[in-house]
């Protein structure tokens, strides 16, 4: 049963820098999911890639698959399956497969293909990539749906009367579209009432468009007769959570350089960043949550506050900035000192430890007594170090006296 509240997980693309053992690398992918699902994360999304060195899980499904096996109540989605390098059929066939394996804890992620140099190897044009994952979409739905066969035909697929073998195990298998700053994603979103990802939230400008983002999602909704959910609006961002902010900055600084640099600069091709500091600039921004966790509960306010109604969930852009063990400290101290302020589970404890405050005079006014008559009922006189320590201590005055 899922918790009251805010939900947390993590976008795990996954980021490996060139010239580590892959083999490793993945061994660390699936501890961390394993560690969250101990912590309580309720989520963690795999993604798709087959090029560039950095991103290197082809398929979220496979990993998916060893997942279930090794964790018990973390929901596992595909972050994302690029539908435009398979058939619709077979992406529906599978997801419902998964569905029954892990009892309803997986969810279908879709997007266009996030790499270029993806398409290139398999002869697809960029141009025609948002097109497809459209009509794949618009296929899959149509055959999770269950209702009527599904009959499609396209420049690059063809669907004759296609129903699923096996209906999935959820009553409504989760679904959502990732979006970066284009209106895409929130179209895609909208014209089937399903989640979505916000990526570009971790992007400069993101934050101060998540408002306008979710109502294309909602007007391209209302024209399809769907309506959007805020709950199933994931933020993505980086996170990295210390006891206080230089230590958390200091951890993580010379990993996202080397990402950065490496990797989105000079393989990626993306324009040089024009900051100094870029880490301190993203966390005053709001792409960014670095420091302690008052700092980073600080920064999840300020996206709500921006986003102008809220969000169900933020997931966090599994990065590897920092050593192994800062990293799972710091999900730890996210799930101990973070989540739960925004997950309902701290009101409770606070108005308990708030009462026996207030009224302890009355509440424990007998204690000392009680403690008193368990040694006099046996014959026994109470020893006088442990009187002066013990019953002294706990001999309740009025503080207001």
């Amino acid at each position: 049963m899922a918790r009251r509240g805010m939900r947390f997980g993590i976008f795990l693309a996954p980021f490996h820098a060139v010239g580590e053992n892959p083999t490793l690398s993945m061994d660390r992918d699936m501890e961390l999911i394993e560690w969250l699902d101990h912590l309580g994360y309720d989520e963690a999304w795999i993604g798709e890639h087959h090029s560039a060195g950095w991103e290197t899980i082809a398929s979220p499904e496979i990993f998916i698959g060893a997942a279930i096996q090794r964790t018990k109540n973390i929901r596992l989605g595909s972050g994302v399956t690029s539908l435009p390098y398979h058939h619709p059929f077979l992406v529906a066939q599978r997801f419902v497969q998964l569905d029954h394996m892990s009892k309803g804890r997986v969810m279908l992620g879709c997007g266009p293909g996030a790499l270029p140099s993806d398409a290139y190897m398999m002869g697809i044009n960029p141009v025609d990539q948002r097109r497809r994952m459209l009509e794949a979409l618009d296929a899959i739905m149509g055959l999770l749906r269950c209702e009527e066969p599904v009959t499609m035909e396209t420049d690059w697929f063809t669907l004759r009367d296609g129903r699923l073998h096996l209906a999935p195990w959820s009553t409504e298998l989760p679904v959502a579209v990732a979006s970066t700053i284009t209106p895409f994603g929130m179209m895609a979103a909208g014209r089937h009432g399903i989640g979505v990802l916000s990526i570009g939230a971790g992007i400069p400008g993101g934050p101060e468009m998540l408002s306008k983002q979710w109502e294309i999602a909602e007007d391209e909704a209302a024209k399809h007769g769907k309506t959007m959910d805020r709950n199933n609006w994931r933020v993505v961002v980086n996170m990295h959570c210390a006891e206080d902010d230089e230590e958390a900055l200091r951890q993580v600084k010379a990993g996202e350089r080397l990402e950065t640099i490496t990797y989105f600069e000079e393989t990626l091709g993306r324009p040089p960043g024009r900051s100094d500091d870029p880490l301190r600039d993203g966390v005053k921004m709001g792409t960014t949550l670095i420091g302690s966790p008052d700092t980073i509960a600080k920064g999840i306010e300020y996206l709500l506050e921006l986003s102008k109604g809220g969000f169900g969930a933020i997931t966090f852009r599994a990065n590897e900035w920092a050593n192994r063990e800062q990293i799972m400290k710091s999900y730890e101290l996210f799930a101990r000192y973070v989540a739960p302020r925004f997950q309902g589970q701290l009101e409770t404890v606070h108005k308990s430890n708030a009462f026996v405050k207030a009224n302890r005079t009355t509440v424990l006014a007998g204690n000392v007594e009680a403690v008193k008559k368990a040694f006099t009922d046996t014959g026994r006189a109470v020893p006088e170090e442990f009187a002066a320590r013990t019953l002294g201590a706990n001999d309740v005055k009025d503080p207001n006296r």
